[in-house]
């Protein structure tokens, strides 16, 4: 199987969305099996013709006795995701920055308190859409497209609270002193980022943390050095966290993933 990532090509998407990939079918089709971890995105996966087996942190996909299109989304992972995927696949999956996919779905707070689901169906149009784009053959007017039709739901919006939320998380701000920012209670500031994020500030916190290491590893070796790069309080701080997110020390973790590669998967 084939994997492209790409960047949005249109300024406006780049604000919501990080990428998005294709896994198309080629001659040489084998079996796909990796680990996927825990991050902050809202990934939004369609597949042609398949069947999604799922258990408790595992996603099976193999090729289904009849046509159909499949969409799933997620929302929240904590643990790993072991992937495992049966014979061809052909694969749109898409990945909105944290609190985006607010600016294009309605009640999106309903689908965060699902964390997952099998039958991501949000308008009309979508299954229709994403059918014929997927048998698109042309790989320039599938993203053209793709983005096309995004664009076409997107609400506008301007930057507003719980965009400076976030921004002040990611910058290691204590959850307590924000709340004191915007004069509302630390109960409060979880509800709402709960509401909004569909996790816990500290949770969201905890991962943006966990990836924000992953991108400071390429230029950094020392593991007590990343530790502090990456705002963790120690070295065992790190170590702590990564075997929570990851299941493995950070030494097997950067020894096995290619954490240059656009998705960060360790392959099995």
């Amino acid at each position: 199987m084939k994997m492209e990532f790409y960047r949005p090509i249109n300024e406006v998407l780049k604000r919501y969305i990080e990428g998005y990939y294709f896994i198309s079918p080629d001659e040489n089709a084998e079996s796909l099996h990796y680990w996927t971890f825990p991050n902050n995105f809202f990934i939004v996966s369609v597949s042609k013709d398949v069947e999604i087996e799922t258990q408790q942190h595992k996603i099976t996909v193999r090729p289904a006795r009849q046509e159909n299109i499949m969409a799933n989304f997620v929302s929240r992972y904590t643990s790993p995701i072991e992937v495992l995927v049966e014979g061809e696949l052909n694969e749109l999956t898409i990945y909105f920055k944290p609190l985006a996919i607010n600016y294009f779905l309605d009640n999106v707070h309903e689908l965060l308190k699902q964390g997952n689901a099998l039958d991501f169906n949000p308008f009309e149009d979508f299954i229709p859409t994403m059918k014929a784009l997927l048998q698109e053959g042309d790989r320039n007017l599938q993203r053209q497209n793709l983005e096309d039709y995004w664009l076409s739901k997107l609400k506008a919006s301007a930057a507003g609270l719980m965009e400076r939320v976030i921004a002040d998380i990611e910058s290691g701000m204590k959850i307590s002193d924000i709340a004191l920012q915007n004069n509302f209670s630390r109960q409060y500031l979880n509800r709402l980022f709960t509401r909004n994020v569909g996790k816990s500030p500290s949770e969201f916190y905890r991962i943006h943390r966990f990836r924000k290491v992953i991108n400071q590893q390429k230029n950094i070796r020392n593991l007590t050095e990343l530790s502090y790069e990456s705002l963790f309080y120690d070295q065992s701080h790190l170590i702590r966290d990564f075997k929570q997110l990851t299941n493995v020390n950070p030494y097997a973790f950067f020894k096995n993933v290619d954490t240059s590669s656009a998705s960060i998967w360790l392959f099995i």
